[in-house]
Formats: structure tokens, C-alpha cells, sequence
């Protein structure tokens, strides 16, 4: 064994031996108990960053550990390969999105071996490959049987740089969660899956998600929008057309005064229709449309409005009130409809003031008397009804619920529960994602490709060089068809399907991913599903998860799969940083993570990432942390070539003292990693345990002369095991060197014995009113009445306590006691 530790060598040659033996393949064995451990596959958008290195790494630790403690370990890989960078890709530099994915894949494919991720390879899914998108197509067709997808016209958020059009979820502050352009509204046919008909489970559910953080449920909760309120009918004076609005807060009805409809509501144009003020209310309409969502419903927004011209008729005591058009007032919340309650609504406030249109108080807080000509705001709370004829006197919640029951009695309302959920567009104007499987007939309408047809394939003659028109429409080849019923000339669909639905059931084709016959195998998927731990970026709390959790339930209920959540387990890793800022080539704080491996190593790169700070916490980038890493493999490696000649044979030597301070330090260190590891994924602390180790390991070495072979080789093979999962081309290779024939990754963890892992003796630390005035070495095995009795003792402690009264003794066991005088 050569003492120098060249990381180059190593990792090449451990590498090139796993992928020759196919090392992490993996089968189902019924009987043995399984984890599922799984990472949030990469977009191939060039070369991994360091965010990456850190997600892939904690998936590999933990997939290791299980693997060695006794599990069947499913830990997959692959590629969420569609999508719009491709495209922006081939318009910029001139190359079709297939090869610059397939470039990508290959690039990230081997950076990813590099790290000694233990991926079974045979396992691999590209979501572009026929074989994957065309099953994508086939769930898209079960979801059509089903009534869960639908084509309708609809208001859209359109981003002018992507050229399509993007879901809610994607749209962040009013730009483009992706290339950060200003979106648009545009009126278009599109195509949705009904995730709102499964709101109410996907929000139930939640509570049973033990193994998610709290964060990410409220996040999903919120997104969800669960209220409790009434719908109640609004008739329009002179017209035949009833109004429905939902209200959380039936109790203000009667405050109700003017009433509000969103600009983009489909009665408007009937509404003003042949009066004079149909144009002022184009002209608004018009200047509306400019606006983002985000802009209308900020409270810094100005509240703007148009008047119809048309009244309603409030149910409750007949009154007419004017119809108006608000800013403030969107389609996609609600009805599109508001019934406008000034006194008690701050945006109906601020809106009423700016129109002079009245105010009137229905709810008093209990022993105050609202006066609306002196207020400057709106009263939002609950109160007691005032105002309110025969409901008058009463608390807002019974007069919730009799308000509710009168109008259900006149027919004039009902009771509601209302989600804040839309329905999920899925409609792309672009070339490279999954094509949507039907044609369009003049005799038959929509016509869905027969099953025996799929996949729908892409045309790879594509021209991007016509800025704002999609891409496939351009292409009579694709467009022009047969419809599959009457045989009479069809055109096929040319929009394709937003990506996240590649990415909600990846997960379940990882477990047969070369089925031929279905989109994954009922039993393998019954074996390995649910996924025991998932791991990825709090980004994705939303959109991937929501969908994923949905398209998971529909699947079930489709008799495919038998589980209803996907993940039971999920760990949200923090970002790495640099410099107190996200690393980004803008900010010229990008860490390539080629740079560190060819310089330190795949094993030091993977060290430092769990060791400088715990996964869920943002991890800022230090090369000092990572010298120190580099440093600790190389104390590992010296160590164990100098101990090697004590390794061969096994020299009968009586234990001393420093012999069984080694098997305690043996023994409470495999205890606290397997703790740091299973228990808490504090895989930072788990090394810095280790590195104790390696310590006293270090202290053994140079005092112990005559060395017990047989501590020593538990020590050195302990040592080895528990670093594996963090370091594995390195103690692959010592593994190795010290005898084995076997792979380290096939050693079972080690186990503790409980009386070896209780320290002998501990540092008792005596504090006099919270100072530390001593420390005491003691027996591990101390009663708390001899802590208090050895603290008392102690000579340094009765010059501290001397002369004054204790008041009080305070015992923490194992730790310290704490003196505390008047």
C-alpha cells in the first residue's frame, strides 16, 4: 500500500470497476425489507452544480447505509429531458434540441459517475425516449376516459420570451418562473387536467405526511386554499341573468352596496351591450389586460373601476346596487364575481372612497360604535350584526349559519367550501415536450390517437427561425392527418404537454423501467412504492409535489398502482452559497465542481458537502472546509498504512487500559453515527464524530507500542465501514488493501454493544450562578446525589460558595451541576 494518497488513481480505477460489475444493480426480493431512496432528477441543461453535488450526495449517503443495514435499496436515476431551454437552445445556437439534451445527459451522465453515486444504471429513464413519453401519452389518454382532462378557452398567463403559455404555479411575482420576462394575459384553447376534482384529498392528506417538513405542507395547504363560506345568487335588474359570488363572510351580506365584476367576465359584454357605456367599458377592459395578476391584487395597486351602467338585486333585502368593473377583481379567484362590503373589506374600503359609492356598518366589534364618517379603514373582524333587520344583535358565526340556512330556504343561495386551486393547464405552444394525442375532425370533433398508435413522435425537421408561431403548426406532415373514427381528413393537436407531467410519475417507472406493456409493472411497483425517502429543493414544494401527489391518486383510482401518496419521507436541502449569495455566473461566485474534484477529489467533494453544514440548512461555500477535508482523507489514509503491519496477524495481547478506552471510543462512535444517520440525516455531525475517532485512533497509535491486533482491527475496519457511505472510492480501496475480497459496499454496518458504547468516565462541568468554576473527571455511571455530593466537594468550588447559602443544586445528569447561591 503505497503511503502517498493519489485520489486520482483510486477514483478512476474504483469507478471503471463498479461499472464493469455492475455493482448497484438491484432486483426485488420478496421477504427482504426494501427502501426506496430517490433524488429529484436533474433537467440536462449543461454540467452539474454544486446545489446538485449536494442533492445527489445526501441521497448516496443515505442509499449506502441503508444498503449496508440489512435493505433491499431501489436508488435510481435519469433525466427530465423536455422542455424549453432545449428549445431556446436550438433558436440561439443553431442545434436541434435532441442532440443538446442528449450532449447534456451525456456530460452530467458522467460527471455523476465521477462522484461514485451508487446508481443502479440499468434503471436510467430519459423522458424524451419514445419508450418513456410515449406511456406519458397513454395516462394523458386515461385521464381524457376518466373526464380529467378537458379543453376549454380560457385566459392565460402568456410569457413573450418562452412564447407559451405557463400555469399559475409558474408564474412568480407576475414573471416567468424561468427566464424571469413580464406575463402576459392572452385569450386561448387549451387543454387542462381537473387536479381540482382531488383538492380536498390532496389537502386532507397532508396531515398524514409525517415525514415532510412542516414548511412544505403549509406551503402545498396554502397553494390549496381550503374556506368555508356560502354561494349566494345575484339577479341582474332587467335582465334574465342571475350572478353567483362565493363569500367567506355571509354575516356582511347586508353591507353589501356595489357590486364588483372582474373585466374578464363573460357577462360583461352582454351586460352593457347597446348602452352608452359599452365603450368606456371596452376601453377599461383593454387597459386591464396590460396588467399582471400580481399587479391587481397588490394592496399598493390604485384601485381602478368602470361603472356598466346595470344594477344588481342583493337577495337578502332587495336593494339595488351598481354593477362595477374592478382592477382588483380576477376570474381566476372565485366566481369572477364580488359582492362589494366596504365598511368590512379594505380593498371595497379604498375602492368605495375613490367613487364616493356608500358605506355602510353591518358588523360592530363587541363595546364599540363604528362611525363610517370618521374611520380610515375597514373593520375585517367578526363582531356582533347591526343593520341586518331580523339578523341584527346576533354574533357574525350564528349569523353565518342563519343567513346561510334562510337563503338556502329561498333558494337564493347554499353553504360552500371553496379552493383557491385551478385547474392545471397543461398546454404548451412549444416544440420539444411530450405531444398531446389527439386529432381534431369536422365530423367527429375531439378524437383521441387509438392506444395501438402511440407515441405521437415529434418531427425532428423543425424550423425555430419563425419567431411567435409554434413550431409544429408550421409542419402539414405532422399537422395533416386521418382521423382514427371516420378516416376523413383530421388535424393532429401541436401543442405539447407542459413538462411537470413527465416528472409526476417518473418515480413509479424507476420500478420496471423497461416494461413493454404498461407505463410500470403493478407488482414491481407494489414491491417498491412508495418511496421511502425523497430528496430535493424547497423550490418544488408546489408545483412538482402537488402534481406528482395528483397524478399519483389518479393512478390509483385507475387500478394501476395501490399507494395515494408518493413519498412518505422528504428532505428539503438548503442551497449552497457563496459569499452570502446564491452562486450564479452573474455574481462570479460559481464553484465548478470539476475544478474540485480534479483538484481534491470526488470523496472531499463529497465530505465537505455533508460536513459544513446540516442538509436542510443553506451551506455557504468555504475552500478553507474543503483543504480541511482533503487534509482529514489523508490523515485517514497515513493512519491506515501505518497500521497496516499490525493488521496480518492477529498478536494475542492482554488489554490495558488504553486497548479499552479504544473498544469504548470504537463502540459509542458506530452508536452516535448510526444515530446522526438514521435518526437525523445530521450527517455533519456524523463526520465530525468520525474525525474524533480518527483522533483517539491517532493517540492509540502513538502510545500504544505493543498493540492489541484484535482492537485494533475492529477499530480499522469500523473506521473504514462508516466512512464508506461518505468516502467510497477511498475506503473501497483500504477495504481492499487490508484483506477483503468482497466490495465494502456488501459489509453489513457494524452494530454497538451497549456497554462498550457508555463512556467509562465523562467530564463533569460545575458551574457556580451559571459561571464554570471546575470540571471533574467522574464515573459515566453517576447518580445525580453523587454530581451534587463530588460538585459540592470540589476544593476549587468552596472558595465560590464559601461564606453564602445555597439556594439551590441544579443537576443535569451526564453534564453538569449548577450551584447557585444568594
Amino acid at each position: 500500500m503505497k503511503a502517498t494518497y493519489n485520489f486520482a488513481e483510486i477514483e478512476k480505477k474504483w469507478q471503471k470497476r463498479w461499472d464493469g460489475s455492475n455493482i448497484y444493480k438491484v432486483f426485488e426480493e420478496i421477504g427482504k425489507p426494501k427502501k426506496y431512496i430517490l433524488e429529484m432528477f436533474p433537467y440536462p441543461s449543461g454540467e452539474l452544480h454544486m446545489g446538485h453535488v449536494r442533492n445527489y450526495t445526501i441521497g448516496d449517503v443515505i442509499a449506502r447505509f441503508n444498503k449496508m443495514s440489512g435493505y433491499n435499496v431501489l436508488h435510481p436515476i435519469g433525466y427530465d429531458a423536455f422542455g424549453l431551454p432545449a428549445e431556446n437552445a436550438a433558436i440561439s445556437q443553431g442545434v436541434h434540441p435532441k442532440k443538446w439534451t442528449y450532449q447534456n445527459i451525456d456530460t452530467m451522465r458522467n460527471q455523476l459517475k465521477s462522484l461514485g453515486i451508487s446508481y443502479d444504471w440499468e434503471r436510467e429513464i430519459i423522458t424524451c425516449e419514445p419508450d418513456y413519453h410515449k406511456w406519458g401519452q397513454w395516462i394523458f389518454l386515461k385521464f381524457l376516459e376518466k373526464g380529467l382532462a378537458y379543453k376549454k378557452k380560457s385566459s392565460v398567463n402568456w410569457c413573450p420570451s418562452c412564447e407559451t403559455v405557463l400555469a399559475n404555479e409558474q408564474v412568480k411575482n407576475g414573471f416567468c418562473w424561468r427566464c424571469d420576462s413580464f406575463v402576459e394575459k392572452r385569450e386561448l384553447e387549451q387543454w387542462f387536467f381537473k387536479i381540482t376534482d382531488y383538492a380536498k384529498e390532496l389537502l386532507n392528506d397532508l396531515e398524514e405526511l409525517e415525514g415532510w417538513p412542516e414548511r412544505v405542507k403549509i406551503m402545498q395547504a396554502n397553494w390549496i386554499g381550503r374556506s368555508e363560506g356560502a354561494l349566494v345568487d345575484f339577479t341582474v335588474k332587467g335582465l334574465n341573468e342571475k350572478i353567483t359570488v362565493y363569500t367567506t363572510r355571509p354575516d356582511t351580506l347586508f353591507g353589501a352596496t356595489f357590486f364588483l365584476l372582474a373585466p374578464e367576465h363573460p357577462l360583461v359584454n352582454e351586460l352593457v351591450k347597446g348602452t352608452p357605456f359599452a365603450r368606456e367599458v371596452e376601453e377599461f377592459k383593454k387597459k386591464i389586460a396590460r396588467k399582471s395578476e400580481i399587479e391587481r391584487t397588490s394592496e399598493e395597486m390604485e384601485k381602478e373601476g368602470c361603472f356598466t351602467g346595470v344594477y344588481a338585486i342583493n337577495p337578502v333585502n332587495n336593494e339595488e346596487i351598481p354593477i362595477w368593473l374592478a382592477n382588483y377583481v380576477l376570474m381566476e379567484y372565485g366566481t369572477g364575481a364580488v359582492m362589494a362590503v366596504p365598511a368590512h373589506d379594505q380593498r371595497d374600503f379604498e375602492f368605495a372612497q375613490k367613487y364616493n359609492l356608500p358605506i355602510k356598518v353591518v358588523i360592530q366589534p363587541e363595546g364599540i360604535s363604528l362611525d363610517v364618517a370618521t374611520t380610515k379603514e375597514a373593520y375585517i373582524g367578526e363582531g356582533v350584526m347591526v343593520n341586518s333587520e331580523k339578523f341584527t344583535g346576533m354574533k357574525s358565526s350564528e349569523g353565518t349559519k342563519a343567513l346561510i340556512k334562510d337563503l338556502e330556504e329561498k333558494g337564493k343561495g347554499k353553504a360552500s367550501v371553496n379552493y383557491r386551486l385551478r385547474d392545471w393547464l397543461i398546454s404548451r405552444q412549444r416544440y420539444w415536450g411530450n405531444p398531446i394525442p389527439v386529432v381534431y375532425c369536422d365530423r367527429c370533433g375531439i378524437v383521441p390517437i387509438p392506444e395501438s398508435d402511440l407515441p405521437v413522435l415529434l418531427p425532428e425537421n423543425v424550423d425555430f427561425t419563425k419567431k411567435g408561431i409554434f413550431p409544429l403548426i408550421t409542419l402539414e406532415e405532422f399537422v395533416n392527418t386521418k382521423c382514427p373514427e371516420c378516416l376523413s381528413p383530421a388535424r393532429r393537436e401541436t401543442d405539447t404537454m407542459d413538462t411537470f407531467t413527465c416528472s409526476s410519475w417518473y418515480f413509479l417507472r424507476y420500478t420496471s423501467p423497461h416494461e413493454e406493456n404498461a407505463p410500470f409493472n403493478k407488482e414491481t411497483a407494489r414491491y417498491w412504492m412508495p418511496v421511502d425517502q425523497y430528496i430535493g429543493g424547497i423550490e418544488h414544494a408546489v408545483m412538482h409535489l402537488l402534481y406528482a401527489r395528483f397524478f399519483t391518486k389518479v393512478l390509483s383510482d385507475l387500478g394501476l398502482c395501490q399507494i395515494r401518496e408518493p413519498f412518505i419521507n422528504l428532505l428539503t436541502q438548503g442551497m449552497v452559497i457563496k459569499d452570502g449569495a446564491k452562486m450564479s455566473k452573474s455574481k462570479g461566485n460559481v464553484v465548478d465542481p470539476n475544478y474540485i474534484i480534479s483538484k481534491y477529489g470526488a470523496d472531499t467533494a463529497r465530505l465537505f458537502i455533508l460536513f459544513a453544514a446540516p442538509p436542510e440548512k443553506e451551506l455557504e461555500w468555504s475552500d478553507q472546509g474543503v483543504e480541511g477535508c482533503y487534509r482529514f482523507l489523508n490523515r485517514v489514509w497515513k493512519l491506515v498504512h501505518e497500521m497496516m503491519p499490525f493488521l496480518k496477524d492477529e498478536i494475542d495481547v492482554e488489554m490495558d487500559k488504553t486497548d479499552e478506552n479504544l473498544k469504548h471510543m470504537i463502540h459509542r462512535t458506530i452508536k452516535r453515527v448510526t444515530e446522526d444517520i438514521e435518526e437525523r440525516f445530521n450527517f455533519n455531525t456524523a463526520i465530525s464524530r468520525i474525525m474524533e475517532f480518527v483522533n483517539a485512533l491517532q493517540k492509540y497509535n502513538e502510545e500504544r507500542e505493543n498493540k492489541n491486533s484484535r482492537v485494533l482491527k475492529e477499530a480499522i475496519n469500523t473506521l473504514i465501514v462508516i466512512l464508506s457511505p461518505f468516502a467510497p472510492h477511498m475506503c473501497e480501496e483500504l477495504w481492499e488493501k487490508i484483506g477483503n475480497k468482497e466490495s465494502v459496499y456488501f459489509e453489513s454496518w457494524p452494530s454497538f454493544d451497549e456497554r462498550w458504547a457508555q463512556a467509562e468516565e465523562i467530564n463533569l462541568i460545575v458551574q457556580v450562578n451559571g459561571k464554570v468554576r471546575d470540571k471533574i473527571v467522574v464515573s459515566a455511571d453517576i447518580t445525580k446525589e453523587e454530581m451534587e455530593n463530588q460538585a459540592l466537594s470540589s476544593e476549587k468550588i468552596k472558595k465560590y460558595v464559601e461564606g453564602k447559602q445555597v439556594k439551590n443544586v441544579i443537576v443535569v445528569p451526564g453534564r453538569l451541576v449548577n450551584i447557585v447561591t444568594a
